[in-house]
């Protein structure tokens, strides 16, 4: 009987161990699997990774596009030829035989009709069928509107190369001065497109729309009140 207690009582503690087993087993699993979740983590480590190396990929092709849009764009506009003015006043220079340029220039109220021919610089003002006119000098008597109507010729070269045959009517001497001075400008910008990208740059193919301001009713002027008499 002795024995038999001593057996019953030794075999639960030979047991024991085969009973920590199995804890022992479950505690090494997770130590166990650790290595296949870190083995499971590394290629989706890796595949995030391309993701900044696409996007630096595009940075570059945007930077290349950029640089390449830009080098192109400096190109193209180096490459826009500058007008040459000596050439232009050689061109118009040297008009063709029968050459006649003809145009209508407006200011405030006047309209001056322009004709150019080549000759020697002859200006005729509001002649008749019978040739009979003014020359410059005699129509405009300030010699501020002689050389504003000379200008866009001075610019070009076209002075002393070609008669000029003006009819002028309406307005006063500013408006008739800026219409004939319009006038000209149009016809000289017949004769080449170099020639009328340069009056068109010094403003003289531009329409001056300014107008006097009409008088107001129980006004003096356009603006002037007669004084207030308090008494």
């Amino acid at each position: 009987m002795a024995d038999e207690t001593v057996n019953e009582t030794e075999a639960p503690a030979e047991e024991t161990p085969a009973a920590e087993a199995p804890k022992a087993a479950a505690e090494e699993t997770p130590a166990a699997e650790a290595p296949k979740a870190a083995a499971e983590e590394t290629p989706a480590t890796e595949a995030a990774a391309p993701a900044p190396s696409e996007g630096d990929d595009t940075s570059e092709g945007t930077s290349e596009g950029t640089s390449e849009g830009t080098s192109e764009g400096t190109s193209s506009e180096e490459a826009t030829p500058e007008v040459d003015v000596d050439a232009i006043k050689a061109m118009v220079g040297k008009p063709p035989k029968g050459a006649r340029y003809q145009a209508t220039g407006k200011r405030k109220r006047s309209v001056a009709r322009v004709i150019l021919t080549p000759g020697e610089g002859t200006f005729l003002i509001n002649a008749n069928g019978k040739g009979a006119g003014r020359d410059l000098a005699t129509y405009f008597d300030r010699e501020s509107d002689r050389a504003a109507i000379m200008e866009p010729m001075v610019a070009v070269g076209a002075a002393g190369v070609y008669n000029v045959f003006v009819r002028v009517h309406g307005g006063g001497i500013t408006g008739q001065t800026g219409a004939v001075r319009h006038g000209i400008s149009k016809a000289l910008a017949e004769i080449d497109q170099s020639v009328r990208t340069q009056l068109k740059g010094k403003g003289f193919l531009k329409v001056d729309t300014r107008q006097v301001e009409r008088k107001k009713a129980g006004l003096k002027k356009a603006r002037k009140k007669p004084q207030f008499s308090k008494r």
